[in-house]
């Protein structure tokens, strides 16, 4: 027989361990130990790189890096000093970063960010190097079905920022051709990198050299970055808790989707994202109109038909 005391003791346990989690909370803001996200002190001179996850910032963070400090080469261990991550970084940590400031960051649209370069990734290239992020950070096992995780992805529900539609438009709905606004595509980045980091060099109002931006690209190359990835993996905070049998520093690779993403997948993300896709210059290549058979449908059919 349950005791008749017992719901109201379950209610006040909850209530009790909500407030000591609030007093936590709040305890934290106030020591500046909470993490920075969204909630920290914004100065007028801090540029941000903004990006939808699994865009290219990190390599973004380093091809910087390695511009502002030509002589000292970035690294896993001393990239949270240079250019930190806000979410990994507490308020107090970001607070003492001499400005001005540079931030990593994948927040959407944010009035109080006045200077911002935003990396933006076909969102099927997008989609496949998230997969296999959040198996590295076991978010999801390695049988995790693909479609599920797919679906997940354009409704939003595997992070705080968005949809990529959502993250992307955002920012380019309000700051696209702005004074303060510099769009970068990784792909662009991908097969031009000297035109596109000479970009961010007048941006940023750095007087650098060609043989200055040639140098900062080798110093971040896929290659290079795998390498010390594979030193300081222990070391860095977005990987040391995480599976060391998966890279953080993947293939790097353009057009990736076209082996890892089936038909009926990629299909989808076209059919719901595609003016803003073909407005990046993203061409969509499936056939999107409703009601069309799938691929295992069509080769069905055809070997009905063969037989």
């Amino acid at each position: 027989m349950q005791n008749p005391g017992s719901k109201h003791f379950h209610a006040t346990d909850n209530s009790v361990s909500m407030a000591v989690q609030r007093l936590k909370w709040g305890m934290k803001w106030l020591l500046g130990t909470s993490r920075g996200g969204r909630n920290f002190g914004i100065f007028p001179d801090d540029v941000f790189l903004v990006s939808f996850p699994k865009s290219g910032n990190t390599w973004m963070r380093f091809l910087i890096a390695n511009l502002l400090a030509v002589k000292e080469p970035v690294t896993f261990s001393n990239i949270e000093c240079r250019i930190p991550d806000v979410y990994k970084n507490t308020r107090n940590q970001l607070a003492r970063i001499p400005r001005p400031r540079i931030l990593k960051t994948h927040e959407y649209f944010d009035p109080r960010y006045k200077q911002v370069i935003y990396i933006v990734r076909d969102p099927r290239d997008v989609v496949i190097s998230y997969y296999h992020f959040h198996r590295k950070t076991r978010f999801i096992p390695d049988d995790y079905p693909i479609d599920q995780y797919v679906s997940r992805f354009m409704n939003g529900q595997l992070d705080e920022y968005g949809t990529w539609h959502e993250n992307v438009s955002s920012w380019l709905a309000t700051r696209y051709g702005m004074e303060g606004f510099l769009l970068l595509r990784y792909e662009d980045l991908s097969e031009h990198p000297e035109e596109e980091l000479a970009k961010v060099v007048r941006f940023l109002r750095l007087d650098r050299t060609r043989a200055e931006i040639r140098q900062a690209i080798e110093l971040s190359s896929a290659d290079h970055m795998r390498d010390l990835e594979k030193k300081e993996a222990d070391i860095w905070i977005n990987t040391k808790t995480t599976r060391k049998d998966i890279p953080f520093i993947r293939s790097a690779a353009v057009g990736k989707w076209r082996s890892e993403l089936s038909y009926s997948l990629a299909a989808q993300v076209e059919a719901s994202w595609r003016p803003l896709m073909e407005s990046l210059g993203y061409l969509t290549v499936h056939i999107t109109q409703p009601n069309l058979p799938s691929m295992t449908q069509v080769h069905s059919r055809e070997m009905r038909e063969a037989g």
